[in-house]
């Protein structure tokens, strides 16, 4: 979601309960647009983050720290002259601005009390930290914006600050219904558009909610709706835009799976289908929707030389399946010439030289059939040319069955360590993959053969009854939690026919309820190729009864004894366990 003016209405809301009357010890900037304050409150000492990165500008308390260069930058070095020591008085947002202004008061050289406001702008790729005296002129900005590279507003110190156009949107906490509905009727765009386009700080996410609550199609226009449906849009308008004037905010995370989705400062009634996690602070929410955002990206991009490996491997192994099921489906009437030279060595003792072809009785289906002659061959040459020809092909159809196989065998292995790679979630997880295909001959180990000693642990889960869930994260480590760390008597679960992760449920002797085999089913589910599908099918069995072919791949195993369940692939009540 984007950062968007509720968001920083609730973040106002929580730095005025935080940090007003603070004392300002420390200020730092990590990187070049970054800082750190660190300020001493009542209530204890608090850091408060900014960042004006054009990717991912934020604003939030927490409680990380950040190392610093040993030569602070020429803004940090202003603020700790100007600051340092004061005091937040005040922290306002104009409207429902994506704007922050943070007003402290400090003592100048002569011992006299002065006023500067620190004006954080969220606005994506023109964010922005500007520092003004109290008359409302720039100090300084962290980063200087020229006439030549914006022609609305320049930043620069010495220029008046002024809040930049808002494209015409109206304020969202002063209007009313009338103005409301004359403004969406002017927009030719979608409904949901209408509203985020003209309207301060609401995000094309809000708009859906507010559509959706109002039970309206967001996809068609305003000016398809008659005006009473559009008041009634208003009303559910005005409830949200109440609920931040009053403070009523509900930070939350929906996810899906363990993939966040979205965050907001408010409810969101149309992510009803996600799984919610509510937070009693929106920065507790942006530290960890970002943080996991941002792990997620940063593994995604160190595992994409492995995905290339494996993809690549992959293709080869694809076009090599459907070339030799093409050569093995050539040698599917081997068996016919079989027959044309039993046939022939029976019937043709008494064909005259030349003769192009011979009609026979076939003795194996009772009609009769004709059979091609070389009429340059004797009966006993054509008879013997026939016998050539089923001899290769059936050596052929064995060889290309056994290739097949092999080929089918690659496939499954492969798909299965790019379904690890879909879970990975820390780099050992890669590391262990990497270590995998290494082993497997598709990845050269550089430098050194030494085996690389990993300490990576299966992912852990807790049913709703109380026993302890396992599930590997790659082939490795299935095989080491199937076949070192379960029981005989622990149940063992994977997909059907799709590759995925052995899970293991750990019995202490006990019969399990049917809901801990429907958690651990699930979860099955969710760590395979299929997930994502209405129903997967699950076989499950003691683990005493999964056995390993020698040779095999890591990860491949067989079972037969084994029971079977339909479920899906849902695991958001399933609860993880952080080892």
């Amino acid at each position: 979601m984007a950062f968007d003016g509720t968001t920083v209405a609730a973040v106002t809301k929580e730095l005025t309960e935080q940090l007003s009357g603070g004392r300002i010890a420390k200020i730092a900037q990590p990187e070049t647009d970054e800082l750190l304050f660190t300020i001493k409150t009542p209530q204890g000492q608090k850091r408060l983050y900014i960042s004006a990165s054009a990717s991912l500008p934020l604003i939030y308390l927490t409680n990380v720290n950040k190392p610093s260069p040993m030569n602070a930058p020429n803004f940090c070095m202003l603020l700790r002259k100007h600051i340092g020591n004061g005091r937040i008085t005040r922290i306002t947002q104009p409207g429902l601005e994506r704007i922050i202004q943070i007003q402290i008061e400090h003592l100048d050289d002569l011992g006299d009390l002065c006023r500067k406001t620190l004006v954080v702008e969220i606005m994506g790729k023109h964010s922005n930290i500007i520092f003004c005296d109290a008359d409302g002129r720039i100090i300084d900005s962290i980063k200087h914006i020229s006439a030549q590279m914006s022609s609305v507003r320049e930043v620069l110190p010495g220029r008046p600050y002024f809040i930049p156009d808002t494209m015409g949107k109206k304020n969202p906490l002063t209007v009313d219904a009338d103005t409301f509905i004359f403004t969406l009727k002017e927009k030719p765009c979608p409904l949901g558009k209408a509203i985020y386009t003209s309207f301060t700080g609401i995000s094309p996410v809000i708009a859906e909610d507010i559509c959706f609550l109002a039970g309206m199609d967001s996809g068609i226009t305003p000016k398809e709706y008659e005006d009473d449906l559009l008041f009634h849009l208003y009303r559910q308008f005005s409830y949200y835009i109440e609920d931040v004037k009053a403070g009523n905010f509900h930070p939350v995370i929906y996810t899906d799976g363990e993939t966040p989705k979205e965050f907001s400062a408010l409810l969101l009634s149309h992510f009803d289908t996600f799984t919610k996690q509510e937070y009693d602070s929106i920065s507790e929410v942006l530290h960890i929707y970002y943080a996991t955002k941002n792990t997620l990206t940063r593994i995604r991009q160190k595992s994409a030389d492995l995905r290339h490996v494996v993809q690549t491997a992959l293709e080869r192994a694809r076009k090599k399946y459907d070339l030799q099921k093409k050569q093995l489906k050539d040698t599917e009437n081997r068996e016919k010439y079989k027959v044309y030279g039993e046939l022939i060595n029976t019937y043709g003792y008494n064909l005259a030289p030349g003769t192009k072809e011979l009609t026979a009785l076939n003795y194996y289906t009772g009609k009769e059939i004709t059979i091609p002659l070389d009429p340059l061959k004797t009966p006993q040459e054509n008879s013997q040319k026939y016998f050539a020809r089923y001899n290769k092909q059936k050596r052929t159809f064995e060889a290309l069955s056994k290739l097949l196989t092999e080929t089918g065998d690659d496939i499954h292995y492969l798909e299965s360590i790019s379904n690890a790679l879909d879970i990975a979630r820390s780099e050992a997880d890669l590391a262990q993959i990497k270590e995998e295909l290494i082993e497997s001959g598709y990845v050269r180990r550089k430098y050194t053969k030494k085996k690389v000693k990993l300490k990576n642990k299966p992912m852990h889960y807790i049913s709703s009854d109380g026993y302890h869930i396992y599930v590997g994260k790659n082939n490795l480590q299935n095989d080491e939690l199937t076949f070192s760390f379960a029981n005989g008597g622990d149940w063992w679960f994977h997909a059907k026919g799709a590759p995925g992760s052995h899970v293991i449920v750990k019995t202490n002797g006990d019969e399990l309820p049917d809901r801990t085999f429907e958690e651990a089913g699930r979860l099955a589910a969710y760590y395979s190729k299929s997930r994502g599908s209405d129903k997967v099918e699950i076989d499950y069995v003691e683990k005493k009864h999964v056995k390993k072919p020698n040779g095999a791949r890591p990860g491949f195993v067989v079972y037969y004894t084994n029971y079977s369940l339909m479920i899906d692939s849902d695991i958001s009540n399933i609860k993880a366990v952080q080892d």
